[in-house]
């Protein structure tokens, strides 16, 4: 008899999908090996080069090939510690820091050990909700709002959490956000603290754009909220080792017991971080003046693209919250939807395909994905597709005492900004459509 495929699967996993983004990028990059001329504003990977000391440290270390620690070897941890004491006025310690390969692998391996209710936020990162029903979680989705710069409030939290009758909460939030590009304040956090506790939420706290926040000043929530707050970090952005695959996570001291949980789970799955990896990123964190000098230099740029973003796309009436932080913006195009229904579009992903057949700019619709409805035009924005070793080189060029010339982005991040400025026109050209009708 044969066997039946869809029977292989288990129900709640039915039209399970690969991440949407990682398949854009494969199929962009495939058009771009052809020859093809393509605005790639879909894909958040860092595009400035790694550090001279990181290149010297990972070919110094290439002979380390032993098993190392589950939690990973002690200098890295403590070096963790060091980094968060300097750049975020932490006091951690090294024996409540796991280290795995990505923190999206830290993040899964907490979801299928964790007993109690999720909750996510809409929009959020695409990969939260698929991993909490991946690990067995169904799920609760609290919308947050333009007017609020996208961040979750106070009130609508309490609304969330009240309709919970579990003992155990986990609340999974990014700050930079991704994929809106707000950020967290002291004051942000004060109110939500209040609510945190009221109900003893554990907070994952992805905060892997920490020290990409474009005012140099991100405000951890583990310094406000350290009894239940995981702070997730890693290689891939402010250190540009997104291919790396090396992140971590820091649990409080009164969460032992999930930290030993996740250690469990992780010497059963993906036994320890990659050696050489793990070696040569002991120097990449040790805080020196070449690191703070590389960071700032990225902060600077990236503040720069997402301001030009930013004034260009609201200059033609695209609704958008200003970056503070991180690659992105979350841009909502409800300007053109009257023209676009008369070309019978009414769906993001629909926009989002149209868009890339006429002026060739590759966009990720902000739903499903992100969790928004499908016919709300908002898109998750990367303008991160420039030569970052050309926009760095040319950054440190002018010293970090002077501003960027006005014409940096256009001279040095080329392919965002002629993304952006051919996303511009095609919207100008919508709206025209519509007033000429």
């Amino acid at each position: 008899m044969a066997r039946k495929n869809e029977d292989l699967i288990r129900s709640n996993l039915c039209g399970y999908a690969p991440t949407a983004n990682l398949m854009l990028n494969e199929k962009i990059k495939e058009l771009t090996a052809s020859g093809k001329t393509v605005y790639h504003l879909a894909f958040g990977q860092s595009p400035f080069p790694i550090t001279e000391l990181a290149k010297c440290s990972l070919s110094q270390n290439a002979d380390k090939t032993d098993y190392l620690p589950v939690a990973g070897i002690k200098e890295l941890r403590k070096a963790i510690c060091e980094f968060h004491r300097e750049f975020d006025g932490l006091d951690v310690k090294a024996e409540d820091v796991i280290v795995g390969p990505g923190s999206k692998e830290l993040f899964f391996l907490f979801l299928c050990v964790f007993n109690g209710d999720v909750f996510v936020l809409s929009p959020t990162w695409i990969t939260f909700l698929p991993q909490a029903r991946l690990a067995g979680h169904e799920p609760t989705v609290i919308t947050t709002e333009y007017r609020h710069d996208w961040r979750v409030t106070s009130d609508n939290l309490e609304r969330a959490l009240n309709k919970s009758s579990a003992k155990n909460k986990v609340l999974i939030l990014v700050n930079p956000d991704n994929p809106t590009g707000t950020v967290y304040t002291e004051d942000h956090w004060k109110e939500l603290v209040e609510v945190l506790r009221k109900h003893n939420v554990i907070v994952l706290s992805d905060e892997i754009y920490g020290c990409l926040n474009f005012s140099g000043n991100h405000c951890s929530l583990a310094k406000f909220y350290p009894e239940g707050t995981i702070l997730s970090s890693g290689l891939s952005k402010w250190a540009s080792a997104g291919g790396w695959r090396l992140g971590y996570h820091i649990y409080p001291p009164m969460l032992r017991s999930l930290l030993d949980a996740v250690k469990s789970a992780a010497s059963h799955t993906y036994s320890c971080a990659s050696a050489p990896i793990q070696y040569a990123a002991v120097s990449y964190l040790r805080v020196n003046d070449e690191t703070k000098a590389y960071i700032s230099h990225l902060r600077r740029i990236l503040a720069a693209v997402g301001s030009y973003c930013h004034h260009h796309l609201t200059e033609v009436g695209v609704k958008a919250v200003k970056p503070s932080g991180g690659f992105y913006m979350f841009p909502d195009f409800e300007v053109v939807r009257c023209a676009l229904a008369k070309r019978g579009i009414t769906t993001a992903q629909q926009m989002c395909d149209t868009v890339f057949e006429d002026v060739a700019v590759a966009l990720m619709p902000g739903g499903p994905s992100f969790l928004r409805p499908v016919q709300e035009l908002t898109v998750r924005l990367c303008f991160v597709n420039f030569d970052g070793s050309v926009a760095l080189k040319a950054s440190e060029a002018c010293g970090l005492k002077k501003p960027l010339p006005d014409d940096f982005v256009e001279k040095y991040c080329e392919l965002t900004a002629s993304g952006i400025q051919a996303l511009k026109n095609w919207v100008l050209c919508q709206k025209s459509s519509v007033s000429h009708t």
